[in-house]
């Protein structure tokens, strides 16, 4: 684990963005969740919308201070996904 593996934007009018986090171990790092490429095997919690669209907007599994290496985990499957032709 680095400095890297935790941080907080507090000026951001939508901190924290996603309830079920208190808000001092709310994590900022993952703005935009590295696990989304993996679909269904993301193992967070998220639905799709009518036209298709995955919506990770309920999901809080990145942005749980805790889970940093966890996500980190399953960076290997989103770079092999990122090379497929």
């Amino acid at each position: 684990m680095s400095h890297y593996d935790f941080v907080q934007n507090r000026e951001c009018e939508f901190f924290p963005c996603h309830s079920g986090v208190a808000e001092e171990a709310f994590n900022c790092l993952f703005c935009y969740c590295p696990l989304y490429p993996l679909g269904e095997d993301c193992g967070g919690s998220f639905t799709y919308t009518p036209q298709g669209i995955k919506d990770c907007s309920g999901c809080c599994r990145p942005h749980v201070r805790g889970n940093y290496a966890a996500v980190m985990e399953q960076m290997d499957k989103v770079l092999a996904l990122a090379k497929k032709p």
